[in-house]
C-alpha cells in the first residue's frame, strides 16, 4: 500500500500493530528484571544477571522502553512523544528522531566493530582463561570474593601457567592481573577492537546486548531484549569456566583444567557463536538504517 509522504522502504504500523508490540515489549522488560529486583531486596548476589547489570551501564527500566527502530512510522502515535527520542512528521506520523553527528558517529564505530567481527572467523582456543587471569597470583584480592576456588588458590595459578593465554578483548584483558598481562599472547587496546575482536569470544558475544542497548532509539527495542538474553547464556557459560565454584546458585563447572573440559567450552563457544550471527546480522542492518537518515 502507498501511503502519501512515507518513504517507500518504511513499514507503516497502525495502532492496532504497535501498541499490542509495544506492550508486549513492555511485560517482556519486566519480567527479565524481575529476578534482579528480587535479589537487590534481600542482597542476594548472583554471578551471571548481576554481572549484566552493573559491568553494562543500563538501568533495569531500560530494558522495558520500547523502540521500533529506524525505518518505522507509526499511526496515532502521539502519546509516545513525551519520550524525547520521538517526534511528529509532517504527514503526521510518529517516528524516531534522526541521530545528530555525534551520535552517527557512535553509531558508525558500533557498526563497524560488528561487520569486522562478522567477516573474521572465530578463534576457540581461550578456553574462558581471561577470569582465570584475572585472579593469577591474587587470590586474596579476586573480584568475586566470597565465591571460593574450585582449584584452590595455587591450583588456579598452576592451570594459568599451564596453558596457553590469548585473549583478544580488550575490556577482559584490562582486568588481568599484572603478573598475568605478560603471559598473554595479546596486547588487546581500546584502539585495537576492530582488529582483535572475534566472533568466538564470550565476551564479544556478551556486548552485542551493549552496542544494541547504547544504538538505541534506532535500533528495535526487541532485538535489545534478545541480545540480553543471549549475553545471559554467555554470561553464564563465562562463569562455568571460571576458576571459581558457582555450584550453589547451579552454575556444573566446566571443568578447562582437563581435556574434557577444554573440549566442552570449545562447543560452548561454537554454539555462542552460532547464536550470535542472526542478532549481529541484525544490528547491522538497524545501524546501516539509522546512518542512513538524514540528519535534522
Amino acid at each position: 500500500m502507498t501511503v502519501p509522504g512515507v518513504q517507500s522502504a518504511e513499514v507503516v504500523l497502525g495502532p492496532e500493530a504497535w501498541r499490542p508490540r509495544r506492550d508486549a515489549h513492555q511485560a517482556r522488560g519486566a519480567a527479565l528484571g524481575d529476578a534482579r529486583r528480587q535479589r537487590a531486596a534481600t542482597a542476594t548476589r548472583e554471578p551471571v544477571e548481576d554481572f549484566l547489570f552493573t559491568y553494562y551501564p543500563f538501568r533495569l527500566s531500560a530494558l522495558q522502553r520500547w523502540t521500533p527502530g529506524v525505518g518505522v512510522a507509526l499511526v496515532d502515535a502521539d502519546e509516545l512523544l513525551v519520550d524525547g527520542r520521538f517526534q511528529r512528521g509532517a504527514d503526521g506520523y510518529v517516528r524516531v528522531v534522526a541521530p545528530d553527528e555525534l551520535e552517527r558517529s557512535r553509531l558508525t564505530f558500533t557498526r563497524d566493530l560488528c561487520v569486522a567481527v562478522a567477516g573474521r572467523p572465530a578463534f576457540l582456543g581461550c578456553f574462558g582463561l581471561h577470569e582465570w587471569a584475572m585472579v593469577y597470583q591474587q587470590a586474596a584480592e579476586r573480584r568475586h570474593q566470597g565465591w571460593p576456588l574450585r582449584l584452590g588458590s595455587e591450583g588456579t595459578d598452576a592451570v594459568v601457567r599451564a596453558l596457553p593465554i590469548r585473549c583478544t578483548h580488550y575490556d577482559a584483558f584490562r582486568f588481568f592481573t599484572p603478573p598475568a598481562r605478560p603471559l598473554n599472547k595479546l596486547n588487546p587496546d581500546l584502539d585495537g577492537r576492530l582488529v582483535n575482536e572475534q566472533p568466538g569470544c564470550v565476551h564479544v558475544t556478551m556486548d552485542l546486548y551493549k552496542w544494541a542497548m547504547k544504538s538505541a532509539p534506532w535500533v528495535p527495542a526487541e532485538l535489545a531484549a534478545d541480545c540480553f538474553e543471549l549475553a545471559r547464556d554467555a554470561r553464564s557459560v563465562d562463569m562455568r569456566a571460571s576458576p571459581y565454584d558457582f555450584s550453589a546458585v547451579g552454575l556444573a563447572p566446566i571443568c578447562i583444567e582437563t581435556p574434557e573440559g577444554r573440549s566442552e567450552y570449545e562447543q560452548e563457544q561454537r554454539r555462542l557463536t552460532k547464536k550470535a550471527e542472526p542478532l549481529r546480522a541484525r544490528l547491522i542492518t538497524s545501524l546501516n538504517g539509522a546512518l542512513s537518515v538524514s540528519v535534522q
